[in-house]
């Protein structure tokens, strides 16, 4: 530990000594962690489905720039200014279920939901996947409950 912490010093010392200050280390963002809310049924176009909601409990710990508007990369379906962070949900066999590309905030991290007809077993385990596409790292959360 006194090794990284000399060579810390001695980095910042020479920084310095340049004629510029010492950048903050910055951390990439963690994994998310998922949880589940809870279960909800509602009805469209005549049919009963049940939506699965959840959380991300540290959403806070995601810049707001990871779900900025990213005209610059290439669209979600006819929407040009979908977010730079795409969030997919995943049964635990690796089968997307659902996704979400037009998020504009870490706080949207707190409704996410996917949906299945009403009757239809849910998988035990999902995850979510969130994809910043401007950096190309993919963000994979723990698998959670689909059951309370």
């Amino acid at each position: 530990m006194k090794r990284i912490q000399s060579f810390a010093l001695v980095s910042a010392s020479l920084a310095m000594a340049a004629g510029s200050t010492p950048a903050l280390a910055q951390t990439a963002p963690p994994n998310p962690m998922l949880y589940l809310l809870g279960q909800e049924p509602y009805t469209a176009n005549g049919r009963n489905f049940v939506r699965y909601r959840y959380d991300v409990l540290n959403k806070a710990d995601y810049p707001a720039a990871m779900f900025a508007a990213a005209p610059g990369l290439p669209p979600c379906g006819t929407n040009a200014n979908a977010s730079r962070t795409w969030v997919d949900f995943f049964d635990e066999a690796g089968r997307r279920l659902y996704g979400f590309c037009a998020l504009n905030s870490p706080d949207n991290l707190g409704s996410l939901w996917f949906a299945l007809e009403e009757g239809t077993v849910p998988p035990s385990w999902v995850y979510v996947e969130m994809t910043d596409r401007q950096t190309n790292t993919k963000y994979r959360s723990n698998l959670a409950d689909s059951t309370l």
